[in-house]
């Protein structure tokens, strides 16, 4: 019974569905009457009897968040919570097959094999633990179509970005034990100078720096997957060479306020996004680059395998995952339920941008925003962006050293785009995190979304309404 905020005469109220509803209310009226002797107008009802009350008259629906590698379920009112999901599709019959198939005949380029001769030197890159890649099936797939290239010729680079380098145990688990003790595995690291050669510069000339790997093998094979990007447009093509093997003066010029602030700079754009066409630029000027990327559905199934010329392949498979993953929505949301799509995305709070900004598309001025995300890593401790928290004192302050003229500082882009969340939202944090953590990132701890989300709705009134995206930005929803 949504919204009992006036006296019994008057009480503001939803529809009643069941014969229940109406019995619970009717039990308050005459309750009202023997308690003021007659004069009901004087009863007036907290706001945690209100709450349960909401809680006990009103259907439950049960959602499953994404949410580490378990899952989260949460109850919600069913009649004021709308549940945005990707489009499902189902995975490719045989996922082998498939990209080999992709390999075979790719888009806009001749096929893997032929193209690659046996004494060419071939950089193979892949993606790290923070992204959802099936790394363990695409690469010895992969690796299976090169046989006529001995192992020695063949580099496999880790794409960190500015992210931790992964040790032994964890390419292991992303590449097979047996992969990583046939060929040689790197980790890019976008501060070590010596591992770098500069292509040119970026547009605000700051030096464009890319890994030597990737510039002088005779041979680049991009590896990942396309979903939507919260910056970049969609993640995939030629983000695994910019900024996943770029240097870290590279990617904080790409990466630096005025791209970031960009309207342009958001889920779905490239074309026309300044951030992306930069980064598309900088990867191009490494050669000629064969691409390997998938799209997966909610279970890490392929659903579709893109392979090809760098761009030409991307762009395919961005129309494709398009057509999954934007929901459009008729009107903005008083609160808004979100994740980072759960393990291994919902790492640490770095990842977690992501998702609030993909419910923060939906959520009204001044709304309620929740996220659910794991953060077993933290945020990470110690981390750049760790730090830059520590150095401000508040959202607005962050926005207002960004300002500053020649104010930098590494990972400031997540911290950023939180900001300007909080600029027009409340953010609660669901996580492992300790509260003192949660709160020194300037965001408030939820122990209990549910709860939450019950009391914003007590407190908007009957017509608030709640929205759930329960795969995070692997759904992205777009206002008419």
């Amino acid at each position: 019974m949504p919204g009992w905020t006036e006296n019994v005469n008057t009480l503001q109220h939803g529809p009643f569905p069941a014969p229940d509803q109406a019995g619970i209310f009717c039990f308050f009226r005459e309750n009202s009457s023997a308690r003021d002797g007659g004069n009901r107008a004087g009863f007036r009802l907290d706001a945690g009897t209100e709450r349960r009350i909401i809680e006990a008259a009103f259907a439950a629906m049960k959602v499953n968040l994404a949410y580490g590698e378990t899952g989260l379920p949460v109850e919600l009112p069913d009649d004021r919570t709308t549940v945005i999901q990707p489009g499902h599709t189902d995975g490719v019959p045989d996922e082998k097959a498939a990209v080999l198939a992709a390999l075979r005949e790719p888009v806009g380029a001749p096929p893997l094999r032929e193209s690659i001769s046996a004494d060419q030197r071939v950089c193979i890159v892949f993606t790290d633990l923070t992204r959802a890649t099936p790394n363990e099936r695409i690469i010895p797939w992969l690796l299976e179509e090169l046989a006529h290239v001995p192992a020695e010729q063949i580099t496999l680079l880790n794409s960190t970005g500015t992210h931790r380098p992964s040790p032994r145990e964890e390419l292991e688990k992303l590449l097979t034990p047996e992969v990583v003790a046939r060929y040689r595995v790197l980790n890019h690291d976008c501060r070590d100078a010596d591992s770098l050669v500069q292509v040119g510069v970026t547009r605000d000339g700051a030096p464009a720096l890319l890994n030597r790997h990737v510039v002088e093998a005779d041979a680049r094979i991009i590896t990942g997957f396309i979903e939507p990007h919260f910056f970049a447009g969609f993640s995939g093509g030629p983000k695994g060479i910019m900024p996943g093997c770029a240097g870290l003066e590279t990617v904080m010029s790409n990466h630096g306020a005025a791209n970031i602030g960009d309207p342009r700079a958001t889920f779905g754009v490239t074309e026309g996004n300044p951030l992306w066409e930069e980064l598309r630029d900088i990867a191009l000027r490494a050669g000629p680059s064969f691409l390997l990327n998938v799209t997966l559905n909610e279970e890490r199934e392929i659903t579709g395998v893109f392979a090809g010329d760098l761009i030409a392949a991307h762009k395919v498979g961005i129309e494709f995952e398009r057509q999954v993953a934007m929901q459009r929505v008729d009107a903005p949301f008083d609160v808004v339920v979100t994740t980072n799509s759960g393990y291994p995305l919902d790492l640490n709070l770095y990842q977690g941008v992501k998702g609030m900004s993909a419910g923060a598309r939906i959520l009204k001025e001044g709304g309620l925003l929740i996220l659910a995300c794991e953060c077993r890593e933290g945020v990470p401790a110690d981390s750049p962006l760790d730090r830059f928290y520590h150095e401000a004192e508040s959202p607005e302050h962050i926005l207002k050293l960004l300002a500053r003229p020649g104010f930098v500082r590494p990972e400031q882009w997540q911290a950023h785009i939180q900001a300007l969340i909080q600029q027009r939202a409340r953010v609660l944090l669901h996580s492992t995190l300790d509260d003192a953590t949660v709160r020194a990132c300037f965001l408030e701890p939820c122990p209990d979304i549910a709860a939450a989300v019950n009391d914003e709705l007590v407190r908007r009134g009957p017509e608030a309404r709640v929205a759930v995206l329960p795969q995070g930005p692997l759904t992205i929803p777009y206002l008419d």
